[in-house]
């Protein structure tokens, strides 16, 4: 059976607007960054300095990820959990229903991860990575950060200091692993032609 719903991957660093990218297209959005593990997982990858990593992939549950995307695609509907950032931990779960679109957009630090796995069930219809400045980035990731209260002030210094430094080895990994590169304006074009049922859209061209 053909899937009813296919998935736009949206990539990027942290700060550099998919939630917002993906709010302002209008279709149902699943959060990636909701799949962290726990803070208490005792096989979460730590820092040189120590305190966990949580930029690095092991601390994401991609096979859980997957399997969301899936029921979605296969069902329209599935239960996510929801993840308490500023707790590292997940406080509960929540009922995303696609309502009949034909396509859904997954967005997430991590979502390049799953590129290939995405792709090899049938279920991609895109996969997009954001890029853009990195010290504009660096602003709003801060801004944002500080004002959800996600983790200690220096906590977000040093890890923002660290992101905007990495940020363009990131994006290249993010390509590297099947995403196109884009700003946001392409991005949102390439996501209208992936909607339309007359226009498909070569994945990771």
């Amino acid at each position: 059976m053909p899937p009813r719903a296919r998935v736009i991957l949206l990539a990027g660093p942290s700060g550099s607007g998919k939630s917002s990218l993906a709010a302002r297209t209008g279709l149902p959005v699943l959060v990636l960054d909701d799949f962290y593990k726990d803070g208490d997982d005792p096989d979460l990858p730590t820092l040189p300095g120590g305190g966990t990593d949580w930029d690095a992939a092991p601390t994401w549950n991609a096979d859980a990820a997957v399997a969301a995307i899936a029921d979605l695609c296969a069902h329209g509907a599935a239960d996510v959990p929801v993840y308490d950032i500023a707790a590292s931990a997940a406080t509960g779960r929540a009922r995303l229903e696609l309502d009949g679109a034909a396509v859904f957009v997954a967005e997430g630090i991590f979502a390049a991860e799953i590129v290939a796995r995405c792709r090899e069930l049938g279920l991609l219809a895109d996969a997009l990575c954001l890029r853009g400045r990195p010290a504009t980035t660096a602003r709003r990731r801060f801004a944002r950060d500080l004002r959800e209260g996600r983790k200690s002030v220096g906590f977000l210094i040093r890890r923002g200091w660290h992101l905007m430094r990495a940020e363009r080895s990131i994006v290249a990994r993010h390509v590297s692993l099947g995403c196109h590169p884009c700003g946001p304006a392409e991005a949102h074009e390439r996501i209208s032609a992936a909607c339309a049922d007359d226009v498909r859209v070569p994945v990771g061209a």
